[in-house]
């Protein structure tokens, strides 16, 4: 019988009774970080599980209504579904820290936007670092039950599915995902229907719906253009990850901006903090200045200082390539909507997204968007905020590089997702809490000096077997397919010795992060790889960007070095490289090693899954790794030191790299006693442990977030919101005046006491003379900036408030300062602006120094 003449129905099994909330777990990602949740849908069909990529829905969708029987007839298995039911509810309905740290007081919504989010493989909306961070962030923020609502895109095809053909070349698949499979539902109205907005969009009206995805205790709403109320091309813009062309790109953040802020109003979330996840999601700034000069009646100028003082920008590119920027022309076509609304022009709206507003032909950046209408900006390492300063020290030519407004939260990883089942059973067999309560505490993972090192090197080598046993089904699937042939199972046996030092190298091939680094020195990788009695083997997974021709290059030589010296079996590239095959690399692997070209990472995270693993670092000095390396807990490439040519830099880095590794890393493995367990390993292994773990913990890292910006952005909120908005039209009016007057400060005289055998806490008395025109003292603050001196220059160390005592023609200021440390220090005194709605008064970039500074 032909198709065409059958009517078809799509049936699913229905759920026991007494398995009645088997969809509620399923919808709920709590069970991406909670193993016994996700072992609970495995043993309800093993293979299914697998072949679904651990989708739970999918698994309820389509297992057999038979086994759901079998296991709703199974006590021991009801027992396990009662006792995730239980973890469930004890976990949304607990107490969390954030109600403990504020009385269960709730005080406003943080809405996190992200381009992409990586919570589990199931579900690809995430290309890599960037948005397995934001799930991470999400995960723990969840933890900590702080009010968070994340703000995404839903890609109908996600990012590309990686294939190797038989030369290693990458070629791009892009099946459709189909979100009722997943674990994602609707978003609907007060009837039930779909819910969906509009905005404006060029000459026409965008249509779009939401998803909603839950994430533990946090609401993730993410867009979709693909209704049938929008033409082909609209449809489409959603439809795939960073692909397309900067039209694509353009619209898609415009629906991530404009369209996110659309939602939250629709749904009636309040949001109190904005937190905008690298420059993507900039646009959203724009629409809520528009928003509130219209809400407020407020202007252009006044709408935008009560937008920027909730606002938190985190950047994560360390190179202006790095960065979206789009025509002047593509801007019109988008948003000559907005222009000349509630006195905003088309200059006020390019002028936020040029370097040097006024000035025609800039292309229009979305990083120097999201700086200029931000209160707030972070970095997500010690060193990236610094490269950033250096970076954008243009915006504030009158600040030392040092000073100019960009803080840093290290970034950190949640633990509890990326752990072995087998290693959080040892560590909580051995601590006296639940280490989950806790993964950022200190003291709690000193304990983990009790675990007996043969423990925890034992149950490491199983996350090893494990990784082993999954490699060896990825390749034998990819010969299968580009051979035609079943690989024979004595062949595939060869593949990956376990008691082998087995090295990861996993990331996005870009040629910044060096992949083929180890091969400038092709007979000492060889003589490793083939070394009979003390063998080292490599795994390495990542994917090139679909038009980096240079990045699959790099894929494709790893592969043909490995076949053409006949080391396929110890020097293996997987395919495909996602979170479930992450998972098993920072299980499996004994060396996590990272060596890209200092200082272009801007943070890495890869590295900081192996800790709570057992796994060891071996990286460059470059993001996190520069933070967290000490000798007693891995390694460096290098000492931190950056040439000025790429070549030279190159070369230096791969020879130091072999001699650790052949000198110290390879000596200290094979180093065993009598049985069988490599004593001096296993104390680097507990160090990183104990003083790693707690220190790159997303909770960390959350914390801070909420600390460090979170609180004093909700408070300037309330403030600056108070009598419609009185604070936001009185810091506009004042702003519009310092800067008027501004020319007239100048610095007249600096008088210092003469000082004798000073030490560290000696005071200094300074007295300074300024004029401040048509200022008052209260507009202004006058500062002595202090530090080492360093040839012509001074390293500033601090700064301290000076008094105002008299005022005329001139004002006099009075103070100290001391040096903190012996040396020879220096100081120079400075004039900022001072407003009781300002934040850090630095950002306005206008400062009077003393002639002569700066």
């Amino acid at each position: 019988m032909k198709l065409s003449s059958i009517s078809s129905y799509r049936f699913t099994p229905n759920l026991p009774e007494n398995l009645s909330r088997l969809s509620e777990l399923a919808y709920n990602f709590y069970w991406s970080w909670r193993a016994e949740i996700g072992e609970l849908f495995r043993h309800i069909d093993p293979e299914l599980w697998e072949s679904t990529n651990h989708n739970p829905v999918r698994l309820l969708l389509e297992v057999s209504q038979w086994k759901l029987s079998r296991a709703s007839a199974s006590n021991e298995f009801v027992e396990h579904y009662n006792h995730c039911l239980r973890l469930l509810d004890n976990y949304l309905h607990g107490e969390s820290w954030y109600h403990q740290v504020h009385d269960g007081e709730q005080r406003g919504r943080i809405v996190f936007f992200s381009m992409e989010y990586g919570l589990a493989s199931c579900l690809p909306l995430y290309s890599g670092g960037l948005g397995v961070l934001s799930g991470d962030y999400l995960k723990a923020a969840s933890d900590l039950g702080l009010p968070v609502v994340g703000i995404g895109l839903a890609y109908r095809q996600g990012y590309f599915q990686q294939r190797l053909d038989q030369n290693g070349h990458q070629t791009e698949l892009y099946p459709k995902n189909e979100f009722d499979n997943l674990p994602m539902q609707p978003v609907t109205d007060a009837d039930g229907k779909r819910l969906t907005i509009q905005i404006p969009f060029h000459n026409r009206q965008l249509t779009i719906g939401a998803w909603l995805v839950t994430v533990g205790r946090i609401p993730l709403y993410v867009l979709d253009t693909d209704l049938p109320e929008n033409n082909a091309a609209d449809r489409s813009i959603t439809h795939t990850l960073y692909g397309g062309d900067r039209e694509t790109r353009i619209q898609q953040e415009i629906v991530l901006g404009f369209g996110g802020i659309e939602l939250l109003r629709k749904l009636g979330i309040t949001m109190s903090v904005c937190h905008m996840n690298e420059g993507h999601s900039a646009f959203v700034q724009i629409a809520r200045v528009l928003h509130a000069a219209e809400d407020f009646k407020l202007s252009w100028f006044e709408a935008l200082q009560l937008v920027s003082a909730g606002t938190l920008f985190t950047t994560h590119t360390p190179v202006p390539a790095g960065i979206d920027e789009f025509s002047a022309e593509l801007m019109d076509k988008y948003f000559s909507q907005v222009y000349n609304q509630h006195g905003i022009t088309r200059d006020d709206v390019l002028g936020l997204g040029s370097l040097r507003p006024g000035v025609p032909g800039q292309p229009f950046n979305m990083a120097i968007c999201a700086l200029r209408t931000s209160d707030y900006t972070n970095g997500v390492s010690r060193l990236h905020a610094d490269v950033s300063r250096r970076m954008w020290t243009e915006s504030w030519p009158s600040l030392p590089h040092e000073e100019v407004p960009i803080d840093f939260v290290t970034n950190g990883v949640h633990h509890a997702t990326w752990v072995s089942h087998d290693m959080s059973k040892l560590i909580s067999r051995h601590f006296n809490e639940d280490w989950r309560e806790g993964p950022d505490n200190k003291r709690l993972w000193s304990q983990i000096d009790q675990a007996p090192d043969h423990e925890i090197w034992e149950t490491h080598n199983l996350g090893k077997l494990r990784l082993i046993d999954f490699v060896r089904s990825r390749v034998a699937l990819y010969r299968q397919r580009v051979s035609g042939f079943i690989p024979l199972e004595d062949e595939l046996n060869q593949i990956l010795d376990p008691h082998a030092l087995t090295i990861g190298f996993a990331r996005r091939f870009a040629t910044y992060k060096r992949a083929t680094l180890l091969l400038h020195y092709p007979e000492r990788l060889l003589a490793l790889l083939k070394d009979t009695e003390r063998p080292v083997q490599f795994v390495f997974a990542g994917k090139a960007h679909p038009q980096d021709v240079m990045g699959k290059d790099l894929i494709q030589a790893l592969i043909q070095f490995a076949r053409k010296n006949g080391v396929e079996h110890r020097m293996l590239f997987i395919e495909n490289y996602d979170m479930t095959v992450a998972s098993y690399l920072v299980q499996g692997v004994d060396i996590w090693m990272n060596n890209p070209r200092r200082p272009l990472e801007a943070s890495g995270t890869s590295g900081m899954k192996v800790l709570i693993n057992g796994g060891l670092n071996f990286s460059i000095l470059d993001g996190w790794w520069d933070e967290g390396y000490l000798p007693e807990n891995g390694w460096a490439i290098g000492a931190g030191l950056q040439f000025g040519n790429d070549e030279q830099q190159d070369e230096s880095d791969a020879r130091m790299l072999f001699d650790v590794l052949e000198k110290q890393i390879v000596p200290l493995y094979y180093r065993r006693n009598e049985h069988g367990v490599p004593e001096a390993w296993m104390q680097k292994v507990k160090a990183s442990m104990r003083g790693l773990v707690p220190r790159f913990a997303a909770r960390r890292m959350v914390k801070e977030y909420w600390e460090d910006f979170y609180v004093k952005a909700l408070e300037r909120c309330i403030m600056m919101e108070m009598d419609s908005a009185a604070g936001a039209r009185e810091l506009a009016r004042w702003k519009k005046h310092i800067e008027g007057h501004w020319h007239e400060v100048k610095v007249l005289k600096v008088d210092t006491e003469p000082a004798y055998n000073l030490h560290p806490g000696s005071p200094v008395k300074v007295r300074v003379e300024v004029s401040l025109g048509g200022l008052l003292p209260d507009d202004v603050e006058v500062q002595i900036c202090y530090g080492q001196v360093n040839g012509p220059s001074m390293d500033l160390a601090g700064y301290s408030r000076l008094e105002h005592m008299s005022d005329g023609s001139s004002h006099v200021y009075a103070g100290d300062w001391t040096a903190p440390e012996n040396g020879l220090f220096g100081f120079t005194v400075r004039v900022v602006p001072s407003h009781p709605y300002l934040g850090n008064p630095l950002r306005m970039g206008i400062v009077r120094w003393a002639p002569g500074a700066q």
